[in-house]
């Protein structure tokens, strides 16, 4: 690529102008890319003689007169969650075999549409269930600012691959944080669309409320692109909308005179020190830029991490790869025992989740009455050590306080918010720190636009060296 962190657009601009072939650029990526996959192992599987096939003829139909795409060139890296034509898609367990998945899901087919080259898969936890990103079939996934540190999850693989500045963007998927957690904790922009902007067509059920696909991206400019080529109805999603994506409306706007909620904790997270100091720091130059930034309380508890729980691992239990004891046996113990409380959970515990998530809706909406954004931490702590796991981040404190490493679940249970977690800064060890920026429901370009103009106030993160 021209440089370790080109954006997207401009990665395009030299496609289209001449300064570099599609053939070239990937050829970089694939020069670079063992040594990633040997100091962070970030990928399940990688391709270099079919993208630069894929490479060869966007070239080819460039020169031929053809229209470039939004992503004409750019290589980008698809999650092991997703599946995608001729790759193994495993879900980063060993019970999916070895066959490879003979169709692109509907976000695959898009961006490809668009012009992505395909280079490789990237590691997940094992049916996404982990905020950590470690399997026992492909090993631990580490973090390009610091090895000895988890890349966070379960989209770890698609963050390391974009913080590592090898590509700008990487598809992820987030049903508890699994954009947001492994982008904070990496030093890069994860952005979960609302409900329904993306059609979710991997999870056995097509009326699914708890997860979305999301982008991984050096910008928060790419990851406006992203949506831009995979937003829009298709009926494997009946919860997917057809109103269409302003991607001329994602641009950064003014900052002055917008009006920001601010929660430290979300009423139930006890954030470390530096983070909730990076947070306050940005807050202020925030109102320096002439916004209006005032803190509020949420009655949240950890109620709302557990009954999240208790929706998702009954969701995960439905998987083809989860549904005998057999197949539990071989998996993760933690997620083995989640799926297996999945079978005692009854109809009645379901609908408690549902009446809870009902409660924090009328909140948020409470919330956007009075301010446009909500800011809070993406995660309560910086990336922890690859030898953690998510047993370390689950105790309640005497002071009440849930001992959390991310704080993202609760916008999966209120799904219709856009969420962006932007990059804000280091701390002291020069491990990143990440601040959300939740949207009003529906509200994507806007959030987006927000997020843009914060993003030019505060800089980008340098590329870590690895």
């Amino acid at each position: 690529m021209a440089s370790p962190r080109a954006k997207a657009r401009e990665i395009v601009e030299d496609h289209i102008c001449g300064r570099r072939t599609c053939e070239e650029t990937v050829a970089d990526v694939m020069a670079r890319l063992p040594h990633v996959q040997e100091r962070c192992n970030a990928f399940t599987e990688w391709f270099p003689q079919e993208a630069q096939e894929a490479a060869r003829d966007l070239d080819r139909k460039l020169a031929q007169g053809a229209v470039p795409g939004l992503l004409h060139g750019v290589p980008i890296c698809i999650k092991d969650m997703t599946p995608s034509k001729g790759h193994h898609t495993t879900l980063g367990s060993w019970t999916s075999g070895e066959g490879k998945t003979s169709h692109d899901a509907v976000i695959v087919q898009r961006l490809k549409a668009a012009g992505a080259i395909i280079v490789g898969k990237t590691t997940t936890a094992e049916l996404a269930f982990s905020s950590f990103t470690n399997t026992a079939r492909y090993g631990v996934t580490r973090n390009p600012w610091d090895l000895s540190r988890s890349s966070g999850g379960s989209s770890g693989g698609s963050a390391a691959a974009v913080a590592a500045g090898l590509v700008p963007l990487a598809e992820g998927t987030d049903m508890g944080g699994s954009v947001r957690i492994p982008a904070a904790a990496c030093g890069v922009v994860g952005f979960k669309p609302s409900l329904g902007r993306i059609p979710m067509d991997i999870v056995p059920s097509a009326l699914e409320t708890l997860s979305h696909f999301g982008a991984l991206a050096g910008s928060v400019e790419d990851a406006a692109r992203f949506v831009a080529v995979s937003a829009g109805h298709h009926p494997s999603d009946m919860l997917s909308r057809r109103s269409s994506f302003e991607h001329a409306a994602t641009g950064p706007g003014n900052l002055t005179g917008r009006r920001f909620a601010l929660s430290r904790d979300l009423g139930y997270c006890a954030v470390d020190p530096e983070i909730d100091r990076g947070v306050m720091d940005i807050a202020q130059r925030l109102r320096d830029a002439g916004a209006i930034v005032e803190e509020v309380d949420l009655p949240w508890t950890r109620d709302v991490f557990d009954q999240w729980a208790i929706r998702w691992f009954c969701l995960l239990a439905t998987f083809p790869n989860a549904r005998t004891a057999a197949q539990r046996a071989q998996m993760h113990p933690e997620l083995q025992a989640g799926l297996e409380q999945a079978q005692r959970h009854t109809a009645m515990d379901l609908m408690g989740v549902e009446v809870l998530r009902s409660k924090m809706n009328h909140q948020l909406n409470t919330i956007f009455a009075r301010y446009e954004f909500l800011l809070c931490p993406t995660n309560a702590v910086p990336a922890p050590l690859v030898t953690q796991s998510d047993a370390d981040f689950e105790r309640t404190l005497p002071n009440g306080k849930l001992a959390a490493f991310d704080m993202t679940h609760p916008f999966n249970m209120v799904p219709t918010s856009p969420v962006l977690s932007l990059p804000i800064g280091l701390t002291g060890a020069r491990l990143p720190i990440g601040m959300q920026i939740v949207g009003p429901p529906l509200q994507d370009e806007a959030t987006l636009s927000v997020a843009a103009a914060i993003e030019a106030l505060i800089g980008p993160l340098p590329v870590p060296e690895i």
